[in-house]
């Protein structure tokens, strides 16, 4: 089993820039893939950006391109999300994810940690 704790969610205005973290525990790997998602009101979970533990390659989706960084401390066992330019439409629960595979173009995630709000006003 693997355990996700996620932090760092909250209230910012248009433009500004939240950071998220999320701390890996139990039976991690080096070798599998963490990342984000988010589930905005109304809306079905979306894929927010994945870091493969090994090899360093990241994967973001289109709408977040440019604005939102992932990265990881192996020390830590951490994943972060650094998201800049926000805007309302990024307003969403965020949920870190583990264990990731890529199925013909979409995410899945197989460990899920517990989500954090991100409200971005206008």
């Amino acid at each position: 089993q693997v355990q996700l704790v996620a932090s760092g969610g909250g209230l910012v205005q248009a433009g500004g820039s939240l950071r998220l973290s999320c701390a890996a525990s139990g039976r991690t790997s080096q070798n599998f893939a963490m990342g984000w998602f988010r589930q905005a009101p109304g809306k079905e979970r979306e894929f927010v950006a994945a870091f493969a533990w090994s090899g360093g390659t990241t994967d973001y989706a289109d709408s977040v391109k440019g604005r939102f960084t992932i990265s990881k401390d192996n020390a830590k066992n951490t994943v972060y999300l650094q998201m800049t330019s926000l805007k309302p439409e990024d307003t969403a629960v965020y949920y870190c994810a583990a264990e990731l595979r890529k199925v013909s173009g979409t995410y899945y995630a197989h460990y899920w940690g517990q989500g954090t709000q991100v409200t971005v006003s206008s």
